[in-house]
């Protein structure tokens, strides 16, 4: 199991609501992306599962799995960035690879990947 540093993750509400405010948003079927700009040498990242999709066991799963995948993609990613990832109901459906290939469509999406 892969754990991120616990600096990359965006913990306060305060600082989720200033993601959101900044507007920046990007639209899938399966995600919803903010991103904002920090003023850190790293970028910070939180995930929102709401409770439409499954009790708190699946909606865990699917935390841990997005998680794992940005981890893998930590070096990628553009720094200097905090990232809200909402989770949108199509995803219960999804398996393990094709959750990694959308989170990825909406990374490029949002310019958050170094090409």
């Amino acid at each position: 199991m892969i754990h991120m540093k616990k600096k990359y993750i965006v913990k306060k509400n305060y600082y989720i609501q200033k993601i959101i405010a900044d507007k920046k948003s990007y639209v899938s079927k399966h995600f919803i992306l903010y991103k904002k700009e920090n003023n850190l040498d790293y970028f910070r990242f939180v995930i929102s599962v709401g409770k439409k999709i499954g009790k708190a066991v699946t909606r865990n799963k699917i935390k841990r799995q997005i998680k794992a995948i940005i981890y893998q993609k930590k070096r990628e990613i553009i720094k200097n960035y905090d990232i809200l990832i909402i989770v949108r109901f199509p995803v219960i459906n999804l398996k393990y690879l094709d959750i990694e290939k959308y989170i990825n469509e909406i990374l490029l999406k949002a310019n958050l990947i170094k090409e």
